[in-house]
């Protein structure tokens, strides 16, 4: 095959797999969340909680500084880039509200590839005190769609605490597997789920203290525009 035939049939395959991604991610527009966010997600329940903390490089004390680690972190969290595109790659419309964005998962786990709907729950934005110590909180969560392998939420947020200006990454959820059509895709998430689980959530922390850390030293890092969050 001459290279120019090899490359037209590369172009080809490439435009179908994008067809196709966008009618998977239109599909989500109609789709319910499949779990009850204001239940109980017990662990006697099946439901597995995760709380990851990372910290990120601290700016003045008070509001977040403009261009600072908050808003460098703000705007990774807001255009996914903080998850390792070898484990998952995100699908949407990026002109889309960040507050109820659809979101195409693609999952990559064993060599299987699978599609996993979300959408975006509400944006938080607040300040508060949290022992006493006055906090500024910036994230949002994603929630599970029919037809997604799991149940439960998982939320981003970046915190920095006002009082001595440390700035952190902070990552809580809840999930508990309800199945999938692939029967290895069973099998695998059963076995080693939860260690794929932990590797991903570990990467995720990771990625965004070096990529934070880049921003800060002005390489805009991931498409990061330093202060444009």
């Amino acid at each position: 095959m001459s290279e120019s035939l090899l490359t037209d049939v590369q172009r080809r395959l490439a435009s179908r797999k994008r067809r196709k991604v966008q009618r998977r991610l239109v599909a989500l527009r109609d789709r319910p969340i499949n779990y009850d966010p204001e239940a109980p997600h017990d662990p006697a329940h099946g439901w597995r909680i995760d709380d990851y903390c990372e910290v990120l490089p601290s700016e003045a004390p008070g509001e977040p500084v403009d261009g600072g680690p908050f808003q460098v972190a703000q705007k990774l969290l807001r255009d996914y880039k903080v998850a390792d595109p070898h484990m998952v790659t995100a699908h949407y419309e990026h002109d889309a509200e960040l507050e109820g964005r659809n979101m195409l998962l693609q999952v990559h786990f064993m060599g299987i590839v699978t599609y996993a709907g979300c959408r975006v729950g509400p944006v938080k934005d607040e300040e508060r005190d949290v022992d006493g110590r006055p906090v500024r909180i910036w994230g949002w969560p994603y929630q599970t769609l029919e037809g997604h392998f799991e149940q439960g939420q998982m939320s981003w947020e970046v915190w920095k605490w006002m009082d001595t200006g440390e700035v952190q990454f902070r990552i809580h959820s809840y999930s508990r597997l309800i199945g999938s059509h692939n029967p290895f895709m069973v099998v695998g998430l059963r076995v080693i789920g939860q260690w794929q689980r932990r590797l991903y959530l570990t990467s995720a922390c990771r990625r965004i203290r070096q990529f934070t850390e880049e921003g800060m030293r002005g390489e805009h890092p991931a498409g990061v525009e330093v202060g444009a969050a």
